[in-house]
């Protein structure tokens, strides 16, 4: 009888932040298309590893908690040295990739920089034909964990939802949080979110800089911080007819899952580092490309103006929330 050859296989290192998992998750698609029949392990960081649980043709997920003297690099080689991969993916650039035997690797280098958005970016280092839209791969699961937050509190008053992300984790990068608050109270006031409701979504450490928004929102709030991974606040996030948020994982995710997204950026690259895709939107404390200012200069009414603009060009027009 004819031997069945073993099915290639294809270790995907990927990031540490949800928001460069999100960016780079096209990469799987397109594995599939360079290397038909692979089966995938990825190594990522912790907080970004239910992403990949759900995902194409993955088959294990290796989590990289970071270590003294790049022991998480060490504990890493030791799980993959022993397997011949038929292609190594490196969007981290590391010296693990030349470490471990493979047919080809394929491994991100700082030189390729040249003012071109992260997404473009990887889909040039893969040598992809069109550009690696991010994708999101959320499972049953994670949408039960979602409704069993969201139903309860969208019972008591049906209505569309805007998701709020009032949380980042590099510093500049975070809009006040009384900010949030007193944008609440303003699109409370404005007819055209007459019977919305106001989510923040985090996790378990964003308690405080969502305090403001939740009170704000008061019964038309939907409390979804710390509420479940981030597969389960994907998966919220994706329920929502609009999304507001800080330069963050959760900006990329409301992104990535055709959500009308306005991404709120200080001092960062917001051309580089946008929401990728048709219907997103950037607000900047200065809107100069090249030029830069702290968050705290982006004013409340400018990120509210920003906010009708997307509501009007997405949903005012007539056009399908999904």
């Amino acid at each position: 009888m004819p031997v069945t050859p073993p099915s290639p296989k294809v270790l995907f290192v990927s990031s540490n932040r949800i928001g460069d998992c999100v960016i780079s998750s096209g990469v799987v698609r397109e594995i599939a298309r360079q290397v038909p029949g692979a089966r995938i392990t990825v190594a990522c960081g912790r907080p970004p590893a239910p992403f990949f649980r759900a995902a194409p043709n993955v088959e294990r997920v290796i989590i990289l908690d970071k270590k003294k003297m790049a022991g998480h690099w060490v504990a890493l080689w030791r799980q993959v040295v022993g397997t011949r991969w038929d292609m190594v993916i490196d969007i981290r650039g590391s010296a693990l990739s030349y470490l471990i035997p493979a047919r080809r690797r394929v491994v991100y280098n700082r030189s390729w920089e040249t003012g071109l958005p992260k997404v473009e970016m990887v889909s040039r280092m893969m040598g992809a034909p069109s550009t690696l839209a991010p994708e999101l791969f959320i499972d049953d699961r994670a949408r039960a964990e979602a409704a069993v937050v969201i139903d309860p509190q969208l019972a008591t008053a049906p209505g569309p939802i805007m998701a709020l992300a009032p949380i980042a984790h590099q510093p500049g990068k975070s809009w006040p949080a009384d900010r949030w608050g007193a944008l609440v109270e303003k699109l409370k006031a404005e007819p055209r979110f007459d019977g919305w409701r106001f989510m923040p979504v985090g996790g378990p450490g964003d308690r405080a800089p969502a305090t403001p928004a939740l009170q704000a929102a008061g019964p038309r709030g939907i409390d979804f911080v710390g509420k479940g991974d981030i597969l389960a606040s994907a998966a919220a996030i994706d329920r929502a007819a609009l999304f507001v948020g800080n330069d963050s994982g959760l900006m990329h995710v409301a992104a990535a899952a055709g959500r009308p997204t306005l991404g709120l950026f200080g001092p960062t690259e917001w051309w580089l580092y946008g929401p990728w895709g048709p219907r997103t939107r950037t607000v900047a404390s200065n809107e100069t490309r090249g030029a830069f200012a702290p968050i705290e200069d982006l004013s409340v009414d400018h990120v509210f103006d920003a906010i009708l603009t997307l509501h009007d060009h997405y949903i005012g027009s007539g056009e399908p929330p999904g």
